[in-house]
């Protein structure tokens, strides 16, 4: 079986499907439902899979780096959600996770889609143990984030309809409160965790003398130092004031947390953050450049008599 040819389109229309088959509890019960939407949201983790691994093929043979683009990135992103999905759907059938989670997926893909022609990031930041801690903290750190913002919305609507008295929605059952406060608190501290890590491993390739050279002031080492203190003052706040460990609390600071990735997400790529340029090289490193300007200085003087002397031989 030739696997080559596995597109997006493949897991993504199987995610899409699987999306409907979730939408369908609205309508009343459906034999079969659950085993299907397993197989056919397997069967999209199976094609997404195989493309990553084409992908990743296809990029070190061409020695551009492995997974070294934002269209990687968001590729991987939907994966994880992907899997997040599938564990979350078979251990809790009876719920509809899937109608949150699947949705978001989704718009992983799209997001690929969109920055599928955004040059792919400098080489300086494609290679070496610090680029990949930076970059699978950030993922896997922003895929929580993104996990607790669907559980937070969960939670909100469960305990609306609580609050309300309001009659359980037929098809639209969601884990209990006591399981999502849970979840959202885990996520908050997981989350803020490894972004401090993957932080942490940018300042270290910041500083390093072959590493790549970004202005502290640039707009977007700002926004992730704000994003990164509210992390922490916000886990601190809820590690050390109980009252705030309600879940409602949770869930508001989780859907926060995930306002403000998403904006600094935006201003990383719109600030052609990691990245280089189109059609070119990496920016050599700070250490080669400072070697290479002296010399350019040194040279600029016989350069212009040289220019000078076949001026004047030009006019002679």
């Amino acid at each position: 079986m030739n696997l080559s040819g596995v597109t997006i389109t493949c897991f993504a229309a199987s995610y899409a499907l699987a999306l409907v088959l979730e939408g369908t509890r609205l309508l009343g019960r459906l034999p079969a439902r659950h085993p299907l939407m397993l197989l056919i949201g397997a069967a999209g983790l199976f094609a997404h899979s195989v493309y990553l691994v084409n992908l990743a093929y296809r990029e070190a043979s061409a020695r551009e780096g492995v997974f070294a683009s934002w269209y990687d990135w968001s590729l991987l992103t939907a994966w994880i959600l992907a899997a997040a999905y599938l564990a979350l759907a078979a251990r809790r059938p009876a719920n509809s996770v899937g109608i949150f989670l699947l949705p978001l997926v989704l718009v992983a893909i799209g997001l690929a889609m969109a920055t599928r022609r955004l040059p792919p990031f400098a080489a300086s930041r494609a290679l070496g143990s610090w680029r990949i801690v930076h970059g699978g903290a950030l993922l896997v750190g922003t895929v929580a984030v993104i996990l607790g913002f669907a559980t937070g919305l969960m939670y909100l609507l469960h305990s609306y309809r609580l609050k309300h008295k309001l009659p359980p929605r037929p098809g639209l059952r969601l884990p209990s409160l006591e399981w999502l406060q849970r979840f959202n608190r885990e996520t908050l501290w997981i989350s803020t965790g490894l972004l401090a890590v993957g932080l942490t491993a940018g300042i270290v390739m910041n500083v390093s003398p072959t590493g790549p050279d970004v202005l502290w002031t640039d707009s977007v080492v700002l926004s992730s130092g704000a994003l990164f203190l509210w992390l922490v003052a916000v886990t601190l706040f809820e590690a050390v004031y109980h009252p705030s460990r309600q879940g409602r609390k949770v869930a508001y600071l989780t859907l926060a947390h995930f306002l403000f990735l998403a904006l600094a997400l935006v201003l990383v790529v719109l600030g052609g953050h990691a990245s280089r340029p189109r059609g070119g090289t990496a920016a050599a490193p700070r250490a080669a450049r400072a070697d290479v300007e002296p010399r350019l200085e040194t040279a600029r003087p016989s350069d212009r008599a040289a220019r000078s002397a076949t001026g004047r031989g030009g006019r002679s």
